[in-house]
């Protein structure tokens, strides 16, 4: 048997006790261990990490978002006290710049509404806490939505459902089946299989006409987590806006990828070193809200972001300076908003309050 890191060996021992590891608790294991899980011990954020956000890539993101989040909560009738969420807030910089706005386009709500950062690690609330600083006002840290104080309830995430852990089922000899981590005689983690099936209603439509070896995946955790934001907002009013990669129509495929140093790894070698991630099933989450009476629009992130007024903001700040600020706006603007960066792949979905209207979503409609 090859040498094996800390979570691998742990891995590899519970696969020994208990079989073959679903995909759910296999993702779960390399990013949450608390010993060593990727969002627990690495730092994945930035340049120097293994991805980049739209936070990260131009402080027009989290710009934008603040305004919309403000129309939410004037359409929502200014309630007072509200509270505004973030949730799987990666260093806190999105929060930064949505707070910079608000205080300037408003500054009674930045006063009154409650800050509260939606975060289990304490390695990123410190690294969180270190970007905001103190200039922002208070802001609470809690580890699930649980912990928020009641009220009307302002939520946005920022590729936060991708990395919720999902399940897979294989297509083996005419019948579906779990997919599941397993290891070869030397030590090797491989995918295997496991009994389970799924509940077909949940398959999508070309799921019945799959080949063999098709994979599909649910991602339950995600949608019960969706159900919980959505009865908070249907009870007590307020809006969420999630932006994350994925498709607005479920289809079979084996979407499970890791990404380490800015380039693909396999999900299956050095667990708990690299990110995985799986797409977003959109429509899933918009059934999740619906189910509590929101009404759900969704478009694509450069759809929202242009809606918003993406183009405008880069001409203000691109006016009066130099010709390399110029260009790297520019820059910005193509991979937050352009189809060769994250503009189609990635979605804007928001669920709100039945009747309510917010751009860029009522213009789509």
């Amino acid at each position: 048997m090859t040498s094996l890191s800390a979570l691998k060996e742990k891995i590899v021992r519970l696969i020994e006790i208990n079989g073959p590891l679903s995909i759910s608790d296999y993702m779960a294991l390399c990013l949450f261990d608390p010993d060593h899980g990727y969002y627990t011990t690495r730092e994945p954020f930035g340049a120097s990490g293994d991805f980049i956000t739209a936070p990260e890539i131009s402080q027009m993101f989290g710009e934008l978002v603040a305004v919309w989040l403000l129309a939410a909560w004037q359409a929502n009738g200014r309630p007072f006290p509200v509270t505004l969420a973030e949730i799987g807030p990666g260093r806190g910089t999105l929060m930064k710049d949505m707070l910079r706005v608000l205080g300037r386009l408003d500054p009674e709500f930045s006063v009154t509404a409650r800050v509260a950062m939606i975060e289990p690690s304490p390695r990123l609330t410190k690294i969180q806490k270190a970007t905001l600083g103190e200039a922002v006002g208070p802001v609470e840290w809690h580890a699930s939505i649980d912990a928020l104080t009641d009220g009307p309830l302002l939520i946005v995430g920022n590729e936060f459902f991708d990395a919720i852990p999902i399940r897979q089922y294989l297509k083996a000899s005419g019948r579906w089946v779990e997919r599941a981590v397993g290891f070869d005689d030397d030590g090797n983690l491989v995918f295997a299989a496991k009994p389970g099936a799924p509940d077909p209603s949940l398959l999508p439509p070309d799921a019945v006409t799959a080949l063999e070896g098709a994979i599909v995946e649910l991602a339950p955790a995600r949608s019960a987590l969706m159900e919980q934001i959505a009865a908070r907002i249907a009870a007590k009013g307020g809006a969420a806006l999630f932006f994350d990669y994925g498709a607005s129509r479920p289809a079979v495929g084996d979407t499970l990828q890791a990404l380490s140093r800015h380039a693909y790894a396999d999900p299956l070698v050095e667990p708990g070193m690299a990110d995985l991630t799986a797409h977003v099933d959109f429509a899933a989450l918009g059934e999740a809200a619906k189910m509590h009476g929101l009404d759900v629009h969704l478009l694509t992130q450069g759809e929202f972001l242009l809606g918003m007024g993406l183009l405008e903001r880069a001409g203000q700040l691109g006016t009066n300076v130099d010709q390399p600020t110029r260009k790297r706006l520019q820059g910005e603007v193509e991979r937050l908003a352009g189809t060769d960066g994250m503009g189609t792949l990635f979605k804007a979905l928001a669920a709100v309050p039945r009747g309510m209207r917010l751009p860029p979503f009522s213009r789509s409609d």
